[in-house]
C-alpha cells in the first residue's frame, strides 16, 4: 500500500477508484464490474423502450382496424366494391412483412402510416370535417340506432295489425323483449367490429339503454294521443 488514500465514491452501490488502482485481482474485478454494470444498464433502457413501442402498436393496431372497418362496409355498400376486391393478394402480403420487418418500432412505423393512408382516404371520400375517428357515443349511436328504428317500426306494424282488445298484451311482450334484444344486438355489434384489441371498447350502456328504449315511448305516446283524442 502507498501512502496516498486513494479516495472512492460509489456509484450503484459498488465501490469505484477514482484514482488509478495497481495492477491486481482486485482491480481487474472493479473495472469486469464495471463494464457488467454499464451492460445491465443499457439492456434495462433497451427493453423498456422496446416495451414502450410495443404498447403503441397495439393501440395504434386498434385504431387501424377501428378505421378500416367502416371503410370496407362503404367500399362494398356505396360504391358496390366486391369483397373480394378488398382481400389483399400475395404480393401485397409480402410488401407488409417487408414493411414490420425490424421489431416493435418498424411495426408502429407502418401501423402509423396506414393509419394516415386511412385518414386520407376519408378525406377524399366524406371530407375533412369528418375524416377523423369518431367520438365512442356518436360511433356507438350508429349501431344502436338502426336497430332501436328497427323496434319501434316492429311496435308500429303489431299495433295496426293487432286485433282489438289484444293491443295491451303486444305492448307489454314488446315493451320488456324488443328493447333487450336491440341493446344485446347493437352491444354485440360494436364489440365484433371496433373489438380485437388489448383496450376494451367503450360500448356506452347508458345511451345504448336510453336509445333502445325510446322506441317503447314513443308508442306508449302515439297510442295515449290516439285513445285521447278518440
Amino acid at each position: 500500500m502507498t501512502d496516498q488514500q486513494q479516495e472512492q465514491e460509489t456509484t450503484g452501490g459498488i465501490p469505484v477508484q477514482t484514482t488509478p488502482a495497481a495492477p491486481g485481482p482486485w482491480s481487474d474485478y472493479l473495472a469486469a464490474t464495471q463494464r457488467l454494470d454499464a451492460v445491465r444498464r443499457a439492456a434495462s433502457a433497451a427493453a423498456g423502450e422496446q416495451q414502450a413501442a410495443v404498447t403503441a402498436a397495439r393501440q395504434e393496431l386498434s385504431a387501424v382496424r377501428a378505421r378500416l372497418a367502416p371503410q370496407a362496409a362503404r367500399m362494398v355498400r356505396d360504391f358496390g366494391v366486391p369483397e373480394t376486391e378488398l382481400t389483399p393478394r400475395p404480393a401485397e402480403l409480402e410488401a407488409a412483412m417487408r414493411a414490420v420487418t425490424g421489431g416493435p418500432a418498424a411495426v408502429l412505423a407502418a401501423l402509423q402510416q396506414a393509419r394516415q393512408t386511412a385518414d386520407a382516404a376519408d378525406a377524399t371520400i366524406i371530407g375533412p370535417a369528418l375524416a377523423g375517428p369518431l367520438r365512442p357515443w356518436v360511433r356507438n349511436l350508429l349501431v344502436y340506432g338502426p336497430f332501436a328504428a328497427a323496434v319501434l317500426i316492429v311496435q308500429i306494424v303489431l299495433y295496426l295489425v293487432a286485433p282489438s282488445g289484444s293491443v295491451p298484451t303486444y305492448a307489454l311482450l314488446c315493451g320488456l323483449s324488443m328493447p333487450v334484444l336491440a341493446f344485446g344486438l347493437g352491444w354485440v355489434t360494436i364489440g365484433f367490429v371496433y373489438g380485437g384489441g388489448p383496450a376494451p371498447v367503450d360500448r356506452t350502456p347508458i345511451l345504448g339503454a336510453v336509445t333502445c328504449l325510446t322506441p317503447v315511448l314513443l308508442t306508449c305516446m302515439g297510442v295515449g294521443l290516439l285513445a285521447f283524442f278518440r
